[in-house]
């Protein structure tokens, strides 16, 4: 199936309420923290960026230390565009989630190939526990106004720095549709758990 800028962003927003090695950021991103996805296909090790995106950061190291990542899927898999986890556990039952966070794609960060992004509703302000690794350049989910859910973007707030053939892995797996949800994995892809080293 041939997707267009505009579709993908329709289906962004649509599904990612029900609950959302690559290059870096041109920018500087200042101080970082390490974390590692232990998933069913293999570790991702991540760079979170502390500096850039503070919110986004200790809003998922919180679900990481409470445990709430272990056995949820990466439910959502669309190749060339990302791959989306942490809201469902293996029942594809909807977790619990803390409060929504404040959108922090203001930040300057891009959604490049390789990045971390927060996953939200239409609303800007509505993300909470999910989040996608996008495996191509998606400059149309980049900040670039206030105006709307659209404008705001999605947050980056962190990159893969180790691990991209897990990721592209999970990118390459057969999808299917488990009503209403598209994109979804024929064959559960896990979380298994969030290592933060050191802690």
């Amino acid at each position: 199936m041939k997707f267009t800028v505009a579709s993908l962003a329709a289906l962004f927003i649509v599904l990612a309420p029900c609950l959302a090695a690559g290059d870096e950021p041109e920018n500087d991103i200042g101080e970082t923290k390490e974390v590692i996805l232990h998933t069913s296909k293999g570790e991702i090790h991540l760079e979170l960026f502390a500096d850039k995106a503070p919110l986004s950061v200790e809003n998922f190291l919180a679900y990481a230390r409470d445990g709430h990542y272990d056995g949820t899927l990466f439910h959502r898999v669309i190749p060339n565009f990302m791959v989306q986890g942490g809201g469902f556990d293996e029942d594809f039952e909807l977790k619990d989630t803390r409060d929504p966070i404040k959108n922090e794609a203001e930040n300057g960060l891009t959604n490049d190939h390789g990045t971390l992004a927060m996953a939200r509703t239409n609303n800007p302000h509505s993300a909470t526990s999910q989040f996608f690794i996008n495996t191509a350049d998606n400059g149309f989910l980049n900040h670039t106004g206030t105006q709307s859910g659209r404008t705001w973007g999605y947050a980056v707030f962190g990159r893969v720095t180790d691990g991209m053939d897990v990721v592209e892995a999970i990118e390459a797996v057969e999808t299917t549709t488990r009503a209403p949800h598209q994109d979804v994995p024929a064959e559960p892809v896990l979380i298994e758990r969030v290592e933060i080293p050191g802690s």
